[in-house]
């Protein structure tokens, strides 16, 4: 009985159970089917808004500028040649790669033996020559006197004549004394004769005397020259280059040792596209007294010159295009010639355009323009110039308009946009700093170990020594530093 009661009871439990389980299945299957059978939920969609930069569009007057690369040269150079040839006997100390010179200073010496012995030859005959020329013209002298005296013989002897013949006819004389008389004069006049022939000679022997003469005066000066050649001097104030010759080396005739130019009289020289150069036409079609300006980055500072444009090239060049332009600076401080810089040409003004970021033009010249309902659309512009990381364009039907200023490849027309506006311009940075001993110190020790050229440390160290540096200086000599 006890085993009969107790497998009544788990038959019970155990039908318990699965009536439980039976439950929480029919439960559980009819919240999956209602939860599939409930229509979706739809959520409200809403328009992505770009929040972009923008730009108002003011129309106005600017001067582009051009920039290009351009090569300083010294408008005044001289190559140094030697005239005659010969071995180098002594050389001045600044005779050498950079030396300064004066004119009229003696650079080299040949050996000039030859030419002095040459000299001393010619001159010799020099004398010579004088000699007889002064012979020359004592038999001159004499051949007058000869003349005159025969003259005077002849004078007598036809008075003589005269006076016998009057006799004759008289009859106080003979006919013998006039035939005495008559042949007296016919050799006088024979004398006179023969005296004008030596005259005539003794001035042909002095013609011939005074021209060779004048012959070895010329080749003793041609000596005098050559012997002057022998030393080689410069002509203007200037700074040596290319210099390669030294004592003891031979030089040839006509041979270039080294070249002259004046450091202080500096041009550049840069060549610019046939559109470029019609860009900067003036009214009258000229080019001339455009103002450039040149720098040259050195040691993280830059050198920099102002000049005018002087003078346009002859010619293209064979195998070249554009055109060459020279332009004259007024003051290269730390400047060489052959020194490569930035070239930039103030252009004539262009009216009605603005200046705004390069990224806010497309490729095809378009740009996005922000609506009254703050919707993009896209409008044709005309892209005049490039100016470093902007662009000048046509105002016309953009004025007042905002464009994008950095298009990205989200944005197009009909596109929602948030504008934001450009920030106030921020306060100036002091143009001058006040600096401390240490600063000033450290600032001054950098400047003095730098490789930069003397002339450009002296004017930064005489920056430093002042109350107040310029920050821009001191920005560049920290940034190179490492502060």
């Amino acid at each position: 009985m006890r085993f009969l009661r107790r497998s009544l009871v788990g038959v019970f439990l155990l039908a318990v159970t699965l009536g439980l389980a039976a439950w929480a299945v029919n439960t559980l299957r009819g919240a999956v089917v209602a939860r599939m059978n409930e229509e979706p939920r739809s959520f409200a969609q809403r328009e992505r808004v770009f929040a972009v930069n923008v730009t108002e569009i003011t129309p106005g007057t600017l001067s582009p500028e051009l920039t290009v690369f351009g090569e300083v040269r010294s408008r005044t150079t001289l190559g140094l040649r030697s005239a005659v040839g010969g071995t180098v006997i002594w050389t001045a100390p600044a005779l050498v790669e950079g030396g300064r010179v004066t004119a009229g200073q003696d650079l080299l010496r040949l050996d000039g033996a030859n030419a002095q012995a040459a000299r001393d030859r010619i001159a010799a005959d020099v004398q010579d020559a004088q000699g007889e020329v002064r012979d020359a013209e004592t038999g001159v002298t004499l051949a007058a006197d000869e003349l005159t005296q025969a003259q005077s013989q002849l004078d007598l002897r036809r008075a003589v004549l005269t006076r016998a013949s009057d006799l004759a006819r008289r009859g106080v004389g003979t006919q013998s004394v006039v035939e005495e008389a008559q042949l007296a004069v016919s050799n006088a006049e024979s004398t006179v004769l023969t005296r004008r022939q030596s005259q005539a000679q003794a001035a042909a022997r002095l013609d011939l005397a005074r021209t060779a003469l004048t012959r070895v005066q010329i080749d003793l000066s041609e000596a005098d020259r050559t012997l002057d050649d022998t030393v080689v001097t410069a002509v203007f104030d200037g700074v040596l280059t290319g210099v390669s010759t030294a004592q003891g080396a031979r030089l040839t005739a006509n041979e270039e040792f080294g070249t002259l130019m004046d450091p202080d009289q500096l041009e550049i020289a840069f060549r610019i596209s046939t559109a470029q150069f019609a860009r900067l036409l003036q009214d009258g079609g000229e080019v001339i007294g455009l103002p450039v300006t040149a720098s040259l980055n050195v040691e993280g500072l830059d050198l920099n010159a102002s000049g005018t444009v002087d003078r346009i090239g002859g010619s293209v060049g064979a195998g070249q295009t554009g055109r060459q332009i020279f332009a004259a600076l007024d003051d290269a401080p730390g400047l060489r010639p052959g020194d490569f810089v930035t070239v930039h040409v103030l252009e004539p003004p262009l009216d009605g355009v603005a200046q705004v970021p390069a990224t806010a033009v497309a490729a095809d010249g378009t740009v996005l323009v922000v609506g009254a309902d703050d919707r993009l659309q896209s409008q044709q512009t005309q892209v005049l110039r490039r100016q470093g990381d902007d662009v000048i364009i046509a105002t016309a039907g953009l004025e007042g308009a905002r464009i994008v200023t950095a298009r990205t490849p989200l944005l197009g027309a009909g596109i929602g946009v948030r504008p934001i506006a450009p920030e106030g311009t921020a306060a100036p940075a002091p143009e001058n700093i006040t600096l401390d001993d240490d600063r000033r110190a450290k600032l001054k020790a950098f400047v003095t170990d730098s490789r930069m050229p003397d002339d450009a440390k002296a004017r930064i160290l005489a920056q430093l020594d002042e109350p107040e540096v310029p920050a821009a200086t001191i920005a560049r000599l920290e940034s190179r530093m490492g502060s």
